[in-house]
């Protein structure tokens, strides 16, 4: 059976901790944000709340590298540094990359980072671990979610899913029409963002009872 990992996020259960974000910025050592952000929207607007207190409810859409099939990154980048593996994860070689920004302008999800050089979270001089962290990165070139390809090779989930108190992430093989993420795009009508464009992302999203985004 073939390959492709992918990611469904819940946004039902997504209660806007930001526990994603603070367990990628932690496990992957980044200097500057995390590779994940999380929208807020309420409506039609965003970072607006929909009714009038006390019944007020607001809506979470977290955010992150879709992993596309046909990914632009990869077809603009003049140096072959963004690159996607055989089981549908998409990265970035950082000896190869120059800092050249065409793949973080050809993003149509705004999920590619420049890493600047940064000071670290609590003060100028970063951490011990900070410091260990930062040395993974390159400054100056292109970042963004590996969908933890190292804990993912060790046979663990990636830290996000891991992290997340309410369950609303779920990772494992989109080829596998028993797989869990698969049964879950298939039972509750999950998708992608902007899927008209033709990317064909492997981040699906799973739509809230509540109401319509």
């Amino acid at each position: 059976m073939s390959l492709r990992y992918g990611m469904v996020i819940d946004l039902e259960r997504c209660i806007g901790c930001y526990a994603c974000t603070i367990a990628c910025k932690m496990e992957n050592g980044i200097s500057q944000g995390s590779w994940i952000r999380v929208d807020t929207m309420g409506g039609q607007q965003i970072d607006t709340a929909k009714g009038e207190y006390p019944n007020l409810s607001m809506l979470y859409l977290p955010r992150l590298c879709m992993h596309c099939q046909d990914a632009p990154c990869v077809e603009v980048c003049p140096t072959g540094a963004c690159y996607k593996r055989e089981d549908g994860i998409v990265l970035v070689d950082y000896d190869k990359c120059v800092g050249c920004k065409y793949c973080i302008v050809a993003c149509p999800y705004t999920t590619r980072y420049h890493n600047k050089e940064g000071s670290g979270y609590f003060a100028a001089e970063p951490t011990p671990d900070e410091k260990l962290g930062y040395q993974q990165h390159k400054l100056g070139a292109a970042e963004k979610c590996t969908f933890c390809m190292h804990r993912v090779e060790r046979g663990e989930e990636p830290a996000c899913v891991e992290a997340c108190p309410t369950s609303a992430r779920h990772f494992g093989n989109l080829d596998d029409p028993q797989s869990e993420v698969s049964r879950l795009i298939t039972s509750k009508y999950g998708a992608p963002l902007l899927k008209d464009l033709g990317t064909k992302p492997s981040v699906y999203y799973l739509p809230p009872r509540r109401k319509q985004l």
